[in-house]
């Protein structure tokens, strides 16, 4: 396998992982919930999550059916755009993110929502 094809290979595990535990959160599920699904620890939902290991074929189609989604959702195939949807599940992805969309999203006064994505973006710029 060439160098560049191993990394292709790498960011479509982070993909996977990333679209795992968004969707797992989505549902309100713990990494322990996935893991009893799924027959594996939850040290190793942590490791499919974070595109450390591989996902087997048969595993991705259980974990597709645990997620009420299918493989071809879970791998990018379902005609998504890649890159974008890429970007949004590892931002997705990150510890807190989900809970801080869902407090954005309960915010009514649009002023309000406005002040703290200013906020936000001050605090990203600060620090870079």
């Amino acid at each position: 396998m060439e160098r560049n094809e191993h990394g292709r290979y790498a960011a479509l595990e982070l993909s996977i992982g990333a679209r795992l535990r968004a969707r797992r959160r989505q549902l309100g599920l713990s990494q322990s919930d996935l893991a009893e699904k799924l027959g594996v620890s939850f040290q190793q939902v942590q490791k499919y999550e974070r595109g450390a290991n591989r996902i087997a074929a048969s595993t991705l189609a259980v974990a597709a059916d645990a997620l009420s989604t299918t493989v071809a959702w879970l791998v990018c195939e379902d005609g998504a755009g890649r890159d974008e949807d890429d970007e949004l599940f590892r931002a997705l992805a990150r510890p807190g993110a989900i809970e801080m969309l869902r407090a954005f999203n309960a915010v009514d006064d649009a002023r309000a929502r406005h002040a703290l994505l200013t906020l936000a973006k001050e605090m990203a710029h600060l620090q870079s």
